[in-house]
C-alpha cells in the first residue's frame, strides 16, 4: 500500500481556511500600520453567536495566538483563525469594495445558508 504525501505548497493551500484578496490585504496592512504594536499583531477572523440570522463574523487586530489557531500569511498579512470558527469558514472569501454605497469588508462564505440585509450575520 503506497503513501499519499503532498507537496508543501500543495499542503498549504489545502490548509487555507479563507482567501484574502488583495485589495482587502491592502487595507488591512494600511489599518495595521495605524496601530502602535503593528508587529506584534494579526488579522483574527472569527464566527461569533448573534446578528439577525444567529451567526456573525468578527475581524479584529490580536495579538495572541491560541491553541490550534489556523496561522497563515495572506499578501503580507498575518492571519490567526481559532480552530471553532475554521469550519464555517472554510472556502470564505475576504475583500474590500470601495462603492458609492460605501466601503467595507465583503465576506462571501460558501457555508452560509442564508444571510441577512445586514450583511453581518449569517446561519
Amino acid at each position: 500500500m503506497s503513501e499519499i504525501t503532498t507537496a508543501p505548497a500543495e499542503q498549504a493551500a489545502q490548509d487555507q481556511v479563507i482567501t484574502l484578496t488583495t485589495s482587502a490585504a491592502g487595507k488591512v496592512r494600511e489599518l495595521m500600520g495605524r496601530e502602535e504594536n503593528a508587529e506584534q499583531i494579526a488579522l483574527r477572523i472569527a464566527v461569533q453567536p448573534g446578528g439577525c440570522s444567529g451567526m456573525r463574523y468578527a475581524l479584529f487586530f490580536d495579538d495572541r495566538q491560541l491553541d490550534g489557531d489556523k496561522v497563515a500569511d495572506h499578501d503580507g498579512v498575518p492571519v490567526r483563525i481559532d480552530k471553532m470558527s475554521a469550519p464555517y469558514l472554510r472556502g470564505t472569501t475576504v475583500d474590500w469594495v470601495d462603492s458609492l454605497q460605501g466601503a467595507g469588508f465583503a465576506i462571501d462564505n460558501p457555508n452560509a445558508q442564508s444571510t441577512c440585509a445586514c450583511g453581518d450575520s449569517f446561519h
